[in-house]
């Protein structure tokens, strides 16, 4: 049995809006982290594995919050975008190659990854190079 539109959104926004979901039993919110974290990585950190799991590790790279806000993320009919520019640290002397992306828990260490996937093309990322999603750019769909 398939997810309902509704379900599909509410799960959205309480991952990426931080939005409640009330318990069915006395009507609580759950808990919810202020942001969730973006990585690079150099290959499938898959959908159960650690952030640091195939995670690039270019000078001055660091994982990027956004927060868990409609100012942060955008949910609408199953999906959610990043709502502004999303920008990593720019690269020092030792570069790296990024193929995949995801949306975790953790600012550092092991996290949680929440969503991965492959990025349209290989990113080379070298001196002075800046990774970088244009708002709407990062998109998570649920169905």
């Amino acid at each position: 049995m398939p997810k309902s539109t509704n379900t599909s959104n509410r799960l959205l926004q309480l991952i990426f809006n931080a939005t409640g979901w009330p318990n069915i039993a006395d009507n609580t919110s759950t808990a919810a982290l202020t942001n969730l974290f973006v990585s690079l990585h150099t290959a499938d950190p898959g959908i159960g594995n650690a952030q640091t799991t195939n995670e690039v590790a270019y000078t001055n790279y660091v994982r990027i919050p956004i927060a868990r806000t409609p100012a942060g993320w955008t949910v609408a009919a199953n999906t959610a975008v990043n709502t502004a520019l999303a920008q990593f640290a720019q690269c020092g002397a030792t570069g790296a190659a990024a193929s995949h992306v995801a949306v975790g828990t953790a600012v550092s260490g092991a996290g949680n990854v929440l969503y991965a996937g492959a990025l349209s093309a290989s990113l080379a990322i070298a001196l002075n190079i800046q990774p970088q999603f244009s708002a709407g750019a990062l998109q998570v769909t649920e169905s």
